[in-house]
């Protein structure tokens, strides 16, 4: 696959994820790491004074291989998570 058609299959993502349990945190961490090939950038912001935790990160690849991303971390307990994908 050259570089052109794979950039055509790939789009740019950012997932926007809330953990609103600490207990939850190892296995959000666990999922990103699987997915690893995917994450161009991460912040992560522990949020004290309200007793949970905001996670950005930035995404490249195919719509699927997004999707299942945050289709997986959506269903950890306590774990809220939204994303936006580019046109093209």
């Amino acid at each position: 696959m050259t570089e052109e058609s794979k950039n055509e299959e790939s789009r740019i993502g950012v997932a926007a994820i809330i953990v609103e349990d600490a207990e939850s945190v190892h296995e959000v961490n666990e999922t990103l790491h699987r997915f690893s090939r995917l994450i161009v950038g991460r912040l992560g912001i522990p949020y004290r004074e309200r007793g949970l935790s905001v996670i950005s990160v930035v995404l490249d690849g195919a719509t699927d291989e997004i999707s299942a991303l945050t289709g997986k971390l959506g269903k950890i307990k306590s774990v809220t998570v939204k994303a936006a994908m580019s046109k093209k």
